[in-house]
């Protein structure tokens, strides 16, 4: 089984990017990475992050098709997130859903 890290946007952020053949968040310029979740973290990341606020994009990345390098680093106190080191290739992002 192929495995799927997460990413949460905004609509216009994905919509406003995919067509340009890639995904740029602000924290890629400002941190160097892009912060994703695996499956599990998901909705704790929703919740703590965003209020679980609605209307919001969850992007399904397809590590296998990741152009950029893929690094597990420590988010959290003793948790480890996937950290997307460069932009998200649209070829990689394979579903999405709105929360």
């Amino acid at each position: 089984m192929t495995k799927r890290i997460f990413h949460i946007t905004t609509p216009e952020a994905w919509e406003g990017q995919k067509a340009s053949g890639s995904y740029r968040h602000g924290s890629l310029e400002s941190e160097g990475f892009i912060h994703c979740s695996d499956k599990n973290q998901v909705e704790p990341t929703w919740r703590r992050i965003f209020g679980g606020a609605t209307g919001l994009v969850v992007l399904e990345i397809d590590v296998e098709r990741l152009t950029s390098d893929l690094r597990y680093e420590e988010g959290e106190p003793g948790e480890l997130f996937p950290y997307v080191h460069g932009p998200i290739n649209a070829e990689a992002v394979v579903g999405s859903r709105t929360t």
